[in-house]
C-alpha cells in the first residue's frame, strides 16, 4: 500500500496538471469506490467547481476544490491516477473520473476496488476536512508528519514515552506518527539498528535519537527516488526508484547490507516484518517476552509478493500503457 513518499510523489505529479482545472462532469463505475456519498450527490457537489491544490496528509491525497469542499483519495492496494486526454478509450479497471474543461480527465484506476475517495466540507477558519458540518476534522486523530521542519527529535521523545507497546506496530499506527507503512518501518528500524519487537519504553535517549534521524533520513531518501514501485504503485511521471535502496524490505534471505547475516522474516500484528537478526538484536530479558513470535522467526524464504514482482512491474507498464498520461498543459 503506497506510503508517505508514494503519496507524495503522486500529489506532486498531480498538481501541475489538475490546479486552476475545472471540473465539468463525472463519471462512475463503481459505487463503493465512494466513502461518504452516492454517485449521484458527488457529481452535483463537484461539477463546476475548480481544483485550488493538490496536496497530502497521512497515506491520503488531499484535493481542494472552489466553494469550501474538499477531496481525500485513498489508494489503498492498487489505486492509481492518471490524467489523459479524453479521448483515450477507458480502462476496465477505470472506477472514477473527473471530467476536466480543456478536453482531460483525472482517472482513478484500482484493480482491487479497495481505493476509497471522501468528499467533504472544509471549515473555513481553519481549512481543515471535516467529517461532518460543525463535527471533527477528518485528520484529527492523525498524528504529526515526520518530515515537517517543525517536527523536532523533542516533539518525538515526548511522543515515544507517552507510548506502550512495541516499535513496529507502533511506527504503522497513524495516531503516533502519520503515513509510515511497511516499507519504511523495517527500512527505519534497520537502519537505527532496532528490533521491531523492542519495547518502546525501553528506548535510551541515544536509541530515539537514532530512530527518529532515521525515520526523517529514510523518508527524504524515498521521497527523493519517488517512492518504492513495490506490486501495483505507479505514479502520474512513472515509477519510483526507491525499491532498489530498500535494505531489509521484501529482501527475506539476502545477506543484510551491513554485517552479511540472511535477513529474516517474521509477522508482527499480521504484518511481514523483515530485519536482521544481528544487527537489530534484543536483550535476553527482552527475547523471552516475545518468545512465541522469535519461534517462527528465522523465516528466510521468500514471499509470493516477493518472487512475483516482475509480474507487478508488467502490470504497472500496462496501466501506463493503456492510460496514455496526457502531457503538461501549456502554462502563460
Amino acid at each position: 500500500m503506497p506510503e508517505l513518499p508514494e503519496v507524495e510523489t503522486v500529489a506532486r505529479d498531480l498538481r501541475p496538471r489538475l490546479v486552476g482545472a475545472e471540473i465539468v462532469g463525472v463519471r462512475s463505475s463503481w459505487a463503493r469506490t465512494l466513502r461518504n456519498v452516492d454517485a449521484e450527490a458527488f457529481a452535483a457537489a463537484v461539477t463546476g467547481r475548480t481544483i485550488e491544490a493538490v496536496g497530502r496528509r497521512a497515506k491520503l491525497l488531499v484535493v481542494e476544490l472552489s466553494g469550501g469542499l474538499g477531496l481525500t483519495i485513498h489508494l489503498k492496494m492498487t489505486g492509481q491516477l492518471f490524467v489523459v486526454d479524453a479521448g483515450v478509450p477507458d480502462d476496465p479497471y477505470v472506477r472514477l473520473v473527473l471530467e476536466l474543461a480543456g478536453g482531460r480527465e483525472l482517472r482513478f484506476r484500482d484493480i482491487r476496488k479497495f481505493g476509497k475517495v471522501g468528499l467533504y466540507e472544509r471549515d473555513p477558519r481553519t481549512g481543515d476536512l471535516l467529517i461532518e458540518r460543525g463535527g471533527a476534522g477528518v485528520f484529527a486523530a492523525t498524528g504529526p508528519e515526520p518530515l515537517d521542519e517543525a517536527f523536532k527529535l523533542r516533539d518525538f521523545r515526548r511522543r515515544l514515552r507517552a507510548r506502550r507497546g512495541r516499535l513496529k506496530p507502533l511506527l504503522l499506527d497513524q495516531s503516533f506518527l502519520a503515513g509510515i507503512g511497511n516499507i519504511y518501518a523495517d527500512e527505519a528500524l534497520w537502519a537505527a539498528r532496532l528490533h521491531p519487537l523492542r519495547p518502546a519504553k525501553s528506548l535510551r535517549p541515544i536509541d530515539e535519537m537514532r530512530l527518529y534521524a532515521a525515520i526523517r533520513q529514510v523518508l527524504s531518501e524515498a521521497v527523493e527516488r519517488r517512492g518504492s514501485s513495490i506490486d501495483d504503485y505507479t505514479a502520474p511521471d512513472g515509477d519510483g526508484a526507491m525499491q532498489e535502496r530498500l535494505q531489509v524490505y521484501q529482501r527475506t534471505g539476502e545477506p543484510c547490507p551491513r554485517c552479511g547475516r540472511p535477513i529474516r522474516r517474521i509477522v508482527v500484528g499480521g504484518r511481514s516484518t523483515h530485519f536482521c537478526s544481528w544487527c537489530q538484536r534484543l536483550r535476553a530479558s527482552e527475547r523471552k517476552a516475545v518468545a512465541a513470535v522469535l519461534r517462527t522467526a528465522g523465516q528466510t524464504g521468500r514471499t509470493t509478493s516477493e518472487r512475483t514482482q516482475r509480474a507487478a512491474e508488467t502490470r504497472r507498464s500496462a496501466a501506463r500503457a493503456a492510460m496514455h498520461p496526457a502531457p503538461l498543459p501549456a502554462r502563460d
